[in-house]
């Protein structure tokens, strides 16, 4: 068992228990809102182990699969390429760290800030997997088929012995996964 969790209540909602082992997903859908931001980010946190919370025990680190921000400044003068940002935050030593160039127009040159959504998100994700294969990820900024393929890909990843958490604020993986489970808003 890699997450045990027995409840987690805050002022404004509840996550019911749940335990995430190897080779199982786990959907926690979020609904969609203003408040999905910092509630997914309270969740990575304590599931990745930053925010401590005693109904959680996480007996094997997570990986959040970061989206990628360039800061302006470098944007503008000398925006980062992709193989420079695998250089720097994937482990080259694993297939993951080159699978972004099975996609025919990406190569070590192409400048980050020029990848439409998919792309750049398939490159963090591909980064994140050559360094672990337990993650917490989420399909925010993807289109249906983008977030299609990026699940496709986790499910992959899950069924040679990873694990994995989504967060999310749609309903389409609902029946594609080991678990699901629902926010619940308190009752104001």
């Amino acid at each position: 068992m890699l997450i045990k969790n027995k409840g987690i209540k805050t002022d404004t909602f509840y996550i019911p228990p749940f335990e995430l082992k190897i080779g199982e997903i786990v959907v926690l859908y979020l609904f969609n809102g203003q408040h999905f931001y910092d509630t997914e980010m309270y969740l990575k946190d304590i599931f990745i182990g930053n925010i401590k919370n005693k109904n959680v025990i996480v007996n094997q680190k997570m990986t959040f699969v970061e989206h990628f921000i360039e800061p302006k400044l470098r944007q503008i003068f000398r925006p980062i390429t992709v193989g420079e940002y695998l250089k720097k935050k994937a482990n080259l030593k694993s297939p993951y760290a080159s699978k972004i160039y099975e996609i025919e127009w990406i190569n070590e040159k192409t400048k980050i800030n020029t990848l439409p959504g998919t792309p750049r998100r398939l490159l963090s994700l591909y980064t994140t997997l050559s360094k672990t294969k337990n993650i917490i990820f989420d399909l925010a900024g993807q289109d249906y088929q983008g977030a299609q393929k990026i699940y496709k890909i986790v499910k992959e990843v899950v069924n040679k012995g990873g694990s994995a958490i989504l967060l999310d604020c749609f309903e389409d993986m609902k029946n594609d996964c080991t678990k699901y489970i629902e926010l619940q808003y308190n009752k104001i």
